[in-house]
Formats: C-alpha cells, structure tokens, sequence
C-alpha cells in the first residue's frame, strides 16, 4: 500500500512541476490549476462557504492529493507492468482533463482551446503516470 501511494506522490509532483513551469513560460499552456480553483470555489459556495484566499495554494494542494491518489492505482498491478498501467492511468487522466472540466460546469481551460493545449494537457498527464509507474517498479525491484 505505502509503495502504491508513494509511486502516486511521484506522478502527481511530476505532473505539477510540468505544469507549474510550463504555465510561467509558455502563453497557451495548460491550466488545470484554474480549474482545480474552480471546481473548490463552485463546492465551497454549493454550501455556503467561501473559498479560501490565496486559492492557487489551496488547487495546488488539492491536486497533489487527487493526483497522488489516482496514480497510486498503479500498485494494483503487477510491478512488471508498473510503466504500461501508468501509461494507461495517466493517458486516461489527460484526456478526462481535455474533455471532463466543460461536462462537469467547470469550463475550459484559459489557454485558447488550441489542439496543442490540449495535447500538452494530455502529454503532462502521461508523465505523470509514466513516473508512478517507474516509482512503482523501482520501489517493487527493492524487494528482490
């Protein structure tokens, strides 16, 4: 269980040190943290609390959470399979992160709706899972 949520950990700091670095230098980059703010703001109002200030600490947060818990899936498989589960896992999370935050009232992204956006949305998720299920794999090799 440890070695699934820590493998989680390193894909969601690796998916957000993209993201946090990509957004102070590239205009069009890839804003899931403003939707993260967003969808805290929009359950915090659906009962009756404001939302924290500062709000992007408080996404950032939230998102290393999610993100740790979703790429910790990866230590449901077998550790052999630790890159291609990950791979998976993280191709499934960037596209839900293109198509899901419009369906779910959140809106799109800042970034003009532009396909690179939405491909480096999805390439930065794929990262993500690539490194939970490299972690994962090293973390399992050191049992042997």
């Amino acid at each position: 269980m440890l070695k699934a949520l820590g493998s989680g950990l390193v894909g969601a700091f690796a998916l957000t040190l993209v993201h946090e670095t990509t957004r102070r230098f590239v205009d069009d980059a890839p804003r899931m943290d403003v939707v993260g703010m967003r969808a805290i703001t929009k359950t915090l109002r659906a009962v009756d609390v404001e939302p924290p200030v500062p709000l992007h600490e408080t996404a950032l947060v939230g998102e290393l959470v999610s993100n740790s818990l979703f790429y910790g899936l990866v230590g449901f498989g077998d550790p052999e399979d630790g890159l291609r589960n990950g791979a998976a896992l993280g191709l499934a999370a960037g596209l839900a992160a293109v198509y899901l935050p419009e369906q779910l009232g959140l809106g799109r992204q800042p970034a003009k709706n532009s396909a690179e956006t939405n491909l480096l949305t999805v390439a930065f998720y794929l990262l993500g899972g690539i490194a939970a299920g490299a972690a994962y794999q090293a973390l399992s090799s050191e049992e042997d």
